[in-house]
């Protein structure tokens, strides 16, 4: 792992380096750059540039004294700048995806495509918040541990390790110093923000992920132009890391196709 000392934040990164063609992941709220570990490996030895951060909020990556927590999609351009990097691959899961969408819709000349995994995309269309209120009640959702939230039965039934190995990481991407307020979005992320994304898009999920089944999916790839869709299965919110073979061989050929 290195350090971006920038302006008034320092993230820590990584970087496969080479001359392939630049992947950018951005992790999600329950993890850090770390939990792509089945990822890292196949991006590389498919020849491209792996690079994956820790949000600032998450991991070791920190704010200056008195710093604004800012914009994520405004860290990750400060990240393609001080890496030197013209236009890239992004890919955002679940929390991540909300920060790719934004990005997308503030920076779209830097992307090559966009892969929004498991995300529920952060829309403020009030009809699109009544859905999230019926499909994840409180207090009743956020009362289910972090593990029933974001892995699916079948990977829970069959693999105790890798659950296990997940809260881990999970637990270890909570700061030691908690932001003064959340990160903002540069857009009103809606509805009508997603027509305007030209970008090629892969939207993806797993069949059984709690927080966007294939439904919510599907009201997605409505509005984007050309979207592609992969559902996958036997895979909750968290299908890079339930289903990697599945997750990195749609990702990689999505890209492949861009």
């Amino acid at each position: 792992m290195t350090i971006a000392n920038l302006r008034d934040r320092d993230l820590w990164y990584e970087d496969s380096g080479g001359d392939g063609v630049p992947m950018v992941f951005l992790h999600p709220a329950s993890g850090s750059s770390l939990v792509w570990e089945h990822q890292a490996p196949a991006v590389r030895a498919a020849g491209y540039r792996f690079i994956a951060y820790d949000r600032v909020g998450s991991g070791r990556s920190v704010l200056h004294s008195h710093a604004e927590p800012g914009s994520g999609a405004d860290d990750l351009d400060a990240l393609r700048s001080h890496l030197g990097l013209a236009r890239l691959h992004l890919l955002g899961t679940a929390a991540g995806g909300i920060v790719a969408l934004d990005y997308a819709l503030t920076f779209p000349r830097q992307l090559r495509s966009l892969v929004v995994a498991n995300s529920i995309g952060g829309l403020q269309d009030e009809e699109y918040l009544a859905l999230g209120r019926r499909l994840r009640p409180s207090p009743q959702f956020d009362a289910l541990t972090l593990e029933l939230r974001e892995l699916g039965p079948s990977y829970r039934a069959v693999n105790a390790e890798g659950t296990a190995h997940w809260l881990d990481l999970a637990r270890g991407s909570q700061p030691s110093i908690p932001l003064p307020s959340p990160q903002t979005y540069r857009n009103r992320l809606t509805f009508a923000g997603l027509e305007s994304i030209r970008v090629p898009t892969l939207l993806l999920t797993g069949d059984a992920d709690l927080c966007c089944p294939p439904s919510v999916l599907r009201l997605f790839a409505a509005r984007m132009r050309d979207a592609e869709t992969v559902v996958v299965p036997e895979a909750g919110h968290s299908a890079y890391w339930e289903q990697p073979e599945i997750f990195n061989r749609a990702i990689l050929e999505f890209f492949g196709k861009h």
